[in-house]
């Protein structure tokens, strides 16, 4: 699902996005705030036990510390009978984003490669990075908060993910030590994303940034069909 170039006012009708709650979970108010006020559409909460999730456009799995992170962050919440709906989803094609530990589920549930590990200086980070979009070579503002995000896999997966053009987002202040200066990728259809900062709490002016819109809109963007080509979005 990497950024895009559309436009809102294109749009008569609200989106369904469904937002997944897990016990834990901290930001799903923050991702729900953004979808249905900042940008308008209709935004609503998915229990973790739920074994449906409706009839959803998009899913959106939010920051947090799912099930307290035991074991590793989303270890136990792959096993959440919502994740075997999101599985179904993603397999038929429906755009699912992953993000900060919405990203680690993604990772443990095996619908995107690799592993988020402990911040190469095993603290916690909570600041504004600065993300550059590969496609487009945008630089985007927005803040991150993890104890787990440095992104890892194996040289071969790296490989196959630069020569496929999965790495969607780098850090240029790599502040975890992910692999790569990865901050973001894509599965192969290009439908599902998982991202380590936080696109919903840099939606308003008032937050500091607005670059987190360019995520979001790339979200919708994908709902209604639009060509994810490598242009940079607005986020006016």
């Amino acid at each position: 699902m990497p950024p895009s170039s559309f436009d809102l006012v294109n749009w008569n009708f609200p989106m369904k996005i469904g937002v997944v709650v897990f016990p834990g979970s901290n930001c799903d108010h923050d991702a729900w705030y953004a979808f249905s006020h900042t940008l308008g559409q209709q935004a609503e909460f998915i229990w973790h036990d739920s074994p449906s999730l409706g009839q959803v456009d998009a899913v959106v799995l939010p920051g947090g510390f799912a099930y307290g992170d035991y074991l590793r962050c989303g270890a136990i919440a792959k096993f959440s009978p919502v994740m075997a709906a999101v599985r179904k989803f993603a397999a038929e094609g429906g755009p699912v984003l992953g993000i900060c530990n919405g990203f680690q589920i993604l990772v443990e549930s095996g619908l995107l490669p690799g592993a988020l590990l402990k911040n190469r200086g095993l603290k916690f980070v909570c600041r504004e990075v600065t993300l550059r979009v590969e496609t487009s070579g945008q630089l985007l503002r927005m803040p991150v908060a993890h104890g787990e995000g440095c992104y890892f896999a194996e040289d071969r997966t790296l490989d196959q993910l630069e020569a496929e053009g999965r790495v969607v987002l780098r850090y240029v202040d790599n502040p975890n030590g992910s692999l790569r200066d990865i901050a973001g990728i894509c599965n192969e259809a290009r439908n599902v994303m998982g991202m380590m900062p936080h696109p919903e709490r840099a939606d308003e002016a008032l937050l500091g940034s607005t670059d987190g819109l360019v995520i979001l809109k790339s979200l919708l963007a994908s709902v209604v069909g639009q060509t994810l080509s490598p242009a940079g979005v607005s986020n006016e």
